[in-house]
Order: C-alpha cells, then structure tokens, then sequence
C-alpha cells in the first residue's frame, strides 16, 4: 500500500508495514523533549503520584529556555527546580543554550525517521529533519515519561508544493505568513503537513526549520520536509547522523487529503496585521503603519539566517527616531556564529538592544515585554492579543527583513527597497 511520509515513520513506530489514515496506533517515542516551564514542574508530581521513572532516561532531553536568565524570584525557583530534576533524572539537559526548538538539532539530538514528542506547540519545528515531532501537554507527557509510548490517529497528509525559486528578501517566514493568509489557522485541520518543491529543496535547514515551525500556526499536528542531502550535510556537521533515509518519502501514488501549489516566484514579502497570523498578505498592501519596537526574536525567527538576513538590511544603518529595536537570538551558537562573522556588531552599530538566548517577549516572558499602547513588528510565530505584553499593544508579523528594514524607515515597509539599495522617504 502507498504510503505518506508521516504514513511510514508512524507505521515503524507502531512495529507495522503499513497504517491507514484514521487507525488508532500506539506508537514508541524514540525521543522526548521538555523545557523548564512545561516539564519537571509538571509532570514530576504525576510521576509521583503513580509512582514511576522514567521509561528511558537516554531518550529524554530537558532544555530550559522559557524562565532564562531567571532574573525573577520565580524564575530562578523555577529554573532551580529543573537544573535539580536533571540532576536526578541523570537526561540530556541543555541549561539556557537557546530555544528548544532550535538547541534540539543543533545539538545532534534528531534524525529522519524519528518519532519524537515535545512539551511544546511549536515541537513540529523536527518534521523539517525527516522525523514526525509534535507537541503535547504536560499530562499527556507525563505518559510518555512513564511508558514510552503514546497513542494517535494516523493524520492524513495536506501536501503543499512550492514551485520554482524565491525572490530576493522573500524567505521561509513570508511563505508561512502567506499559507496563514490563504488556508487560515485551522487549515491544516490537525493533521499531517508535508512541504515539498523547488522552493523548499532550495531552503536552507534553518529556513526549513521556519516552515515546520509554523505548520502549528496553519493548525497541523506535523509539519515534514522529506530529508535529502542538505538534511545529511546539516546533521553531520553538528554532530547528529541521517541515517539511511532515502526511503523517508510520500510515495507518488500515496492517498493525499489535500494538494495545494503555490508559485514561490510571485511570492512578495508578507506581514500579519494584529492580532492573528491568518491577517497576512503582501507588505505593498498593508496600510501606513508607524512602528515603536521592532523585535527579531523566537524559535521562528532569529536563527543563525534570520540574523544574517536582518543584518544586510541594517548594514551601514541606523534605527528611525524613536525605534528601538531587540534583538534575542536564538540560540547561544548562532549568536557566536553570528558574532565571529560580524553580524552581532552590525546590530550593535545601528543601535539594538541584544537580549538573552530565550523565549523572551515572544512568548510573554521577561522584563522586556510590550507596553501599553505599543505597535510593534516581530519576527516572532504569533501575534495574539497580549501574548507580547499588553493587551493594548499591537502586533505585526513580517520576516527578519521586514522587520529589520521597518526599524530603519519607522514604519512598515517592503525590505526590497532597502536590498536594491534605496531606502524609505
């Protein structure tokens, strides 16, 4: 029987040749991924109280990066509490390295064919490395933890293809916004996502990392990119392995729920208006929008690329009156990488505020959180009404460069004018 590529990681999990969508299957989970907000504190009084370990203390990894730098009585209880659990659990932890998201495979923890639970909704940020991760609660973690195990509906699979190549200052993050705008939030209808085409084979991992990433933001339970010889490349080279994953694909006859196209070539640089990813479309149609804080930041958004991409608008640069822009990279190595190649100081030299290798404001975290009656643009996943800090604050989504290029002019612009070497009047 043809099979999707979520198809044949859940079928090897569950110890069968094949599964149908809509079977119920109890799969083993060959990795399990916490942080500090939804994991020791959560699921520890579960474990407990049924009075169990862990099923596999080597298949469990901890990161904290939600309560980082515990600049807060309750966070630094919080982040004693996990550094603690580690120690006693004897797992892989990770203590304030950067988001999990991104820490999980630099780090060499995922290879194709994995099925892999996460305490987090953006945990589909693994299907752009082959492997079927999706989030949970810390319930339902606390299970996993327990027993190894987990059960789900075999999820149908949405493919979408992007045909031909990007245009320059379009990036991963514009295709998503474009995807929330044309399906909406429930598009995915909790099931399985799968990116292909052109466009995606040409991403780089980081870039493919934002598309799996926001496959929970079109609703989906997973979002896969089929590995391929990049995904082996990236892995080797930071300590992870691929495996033999040339069977890790739909098959061309495979049953599919739904199969959109879509042109990368004609895809022009997108914003979300407030307070929802699904407000998205071109940059050129949104209405004069002024802006007081722009923030490059999150799982989604301030990558090794993201930073690299934010910075050739900046270049030379310096920030509209007024504007302060935050910058959170998202993770410690990338923002050493990004360091060694110059691209903190260009941040620093056009007047941003670097803050800590965490969550932060993205996901309402910290000191830094938005004020009253702020309009702010973001690099960030979501912008929902107060999830950034007020309820009154209003918050747009664009890319790295959008967003870096609306710190320049003080206002929402297309960051096309700024790559051709112009600028905003």
């Amino acid at each position: 029987m043809a099979q999707t590529l979520a198809q044949k990681i859940i079928a090897s999990a569950a110890g069968r040749e094949t599964v149908a969508p809509g079977e119920i299957v109890t799969a083993a989970v060959d990795l399990a991924m916490i942080h500090d907000s939804g994991g020791p504190r959560r699921v520890e009084p579960i474990l407990r109280e049924l009075g169990v370990g862990l099923f596999d203390a080597q298949k469990v990894v901890l990161i904290s990066d939600h309560f980082v730098p515990g600049d807060t009585d309750e966070g630094a209880r919080i982040l004693e509490l996990t550094r603690q659990w580690a120690r006693e659990r004897k797992v892989a932890f990770h203590d304030g390295e950067g988001i999990c998201h991104v820490v999980l495979p630099e780090r060499g923890h995922l290879r194709p064919g994995m099925f892999v639970v996460g305490g987090d909704s953006h945990s589909p940020t693994g299907g752009a490395f082959g492997a079927y991760m999706f989030g949970v609660g810390a319930t339902e973690m606390a299970g996993v933890l327990a027993t190894g195990e987990i059960w789900l509906k075999v999820p149908e699979t949405i493919l979408i293809e992007w045909k031909n190549r990007l245009g320059p200052g379009v990036v991963a993050k514009d295709m998503m916004l474009a995807l929330c705008g044309r399906l909406g939030m429930d598009g995915g209808r909790y099931q399985a996502v799968e990116y292909a085409g052109e466009a995606v084979a040409a991403l780089s991992m980081q870039e493919r990392m934002t598309l799996s990433n926001m496959a929970a933001e079109l609703g989906a339970q997973a979002g896969l990119i089929a590995p391929d010889a990049t995904t082996a490349a990236w892995l080797a080279a930071h300590g992870g392995e691929a495996g033999d994953w040339g069977s890790l694909n739909t098959d061309p006859d495979a049953e599919l729920l739904e199969h959109h196209v879509f042109d990368a070539a004609a895809l022009a640089p997108q914003v979300a208006a407030p307070h929802s990813p699904a407000n998205a479309g071109p940059v050129g149609a949104a209405p004069p929008t002024s802006i007081d804080v722009a923030y490059i930041g999150a799982c989604t958004g301030a990558k090794y690329d993201d930073l690299k991409n934010a910075a050739t608008i900046l270049k030379g640069r310096r920030l509209a009156a007024g504007v302060e822009l935050m910058v959170a990279p998202s993770s410690r190595r990338d923002q050493e990488r990004a360091a060694a190649d110059g691209i903190m100081a260009v941040f620093e030299g056009a007047g941003a505020r670097i803050l800590p290798n965490a969550c932060g404001i993205c996901a309402g975290y910290g000191a830094d959180r938005l004020g009253e009656d702020v309009t702010c643009i973001s690099s960030t996943a979501r912008n929902f009404r107060g999830r950034m800090g007020a309820a009154s604050a209003k918050v747009w989504l664009g890319s790295p460069y959008t967003v870096a290029a609306a710190a320049v002019a003080g206002r929402i612009v297309d960051p096309r004018e700024f790559l051709a070497g112009g600028g905003a009047a």
